[in-house]
């Protein structure tokens, strides 16, 4: 069973995500929530699977809301649902430790999909979104000084060759099965290495792979 909490601060958004949510075997609700605050707070008494994060919320937003409940370390996944797919608000949500995000009007099996495929601990938004979005909003990112070179990430010190390799056609939108092709490998081989890659750099999913990427200046904006 996949239990989910709902933070939107629309009663009707919130009804009609209980609503879709409640009609699966496999799915329950175990708390609404109408702000970043109070859904802060409810993940720590229900540890849900999964957070339904709205990012236009009073008071505390879902992007710090995200934001804090990363940094507890909790197991919890964040998808967060947004107006538009490829504006700053994803962009943030992804940045804040979100495993992915969808837009308000999904088709209900699209959403039920993305909520399963967090559970499960893959990353909803394709890498190749991801990279759009990074290279929409890099100028996000800190700005590197120009008079020295940029000491090595100590994430990236205990990758072997062909994981940082991996590590930056991911960071380029390449999926498993592209990877395969391209590199001549099985593709069981490159989940393999996929998964040395999240554990050895302490990334939650993919999505935070191609952040990974972007901020270790292993891939550059397009």
């Amino acid at each position: 069973m996949t239990t989910v909490l709902i933070a939107d601060d629309q009663p009707m958004q919130r009804f009609g995500f209980r609503m879709l949510l409640e009609s699966q075997d496999d799915m329950t609700v175990v708390g609404e929530a109408t702000n970043g605050t109070e859904a802060t707070r409810l993940v720590d008494r229900h540890r849900p699977d999964v957070v339904l994060m709205d990012i236009r919320m009073p008071g505390l937003d879902g992007i710090e809301a995200t934001r804090r409940i990363i940094a507890t370390g909790a197991r919890t996944r964040i998808l967060i649902v947004t107006t538009f797919d490829l504006d700053e608000y994803a962009y943030d949500g992804l940045r804040a430790g979100a495993s992915g995000f969808l837009v308000k009007d999904a088709q209900p099996e699209e959403l039920l999909a993305g909520i399963r495929a967090v559970a499960s601990g893959d990353a909803v938004v394709a890498p190749s979104l991801t990279r759009r979005l990074l290279d929409a909003y890099v100028h996000h990112l800190p700005a590197s000084p120009t008079a020295a070179p940029r000491p090595e990430d100590p994430r990236l010190a205990t990758l072997t060759e062909r994981e940082r390799e991996i590590l930056t056609v991911i960071g380029q939108g390449w999926t498993n099965t592209e990877i395969a092709e391209r590199l001549h490998l099985a593709e069981s081989t490159v989940k393999t290495h996929v998964g040395r890659i999240l554990s050895k750099t302490g990334t939650r999913d993919r999505v935070q792979a191609v952040i990974l990427a972007y901020d270790t200046q292993l891939v550059m904006p397009a």
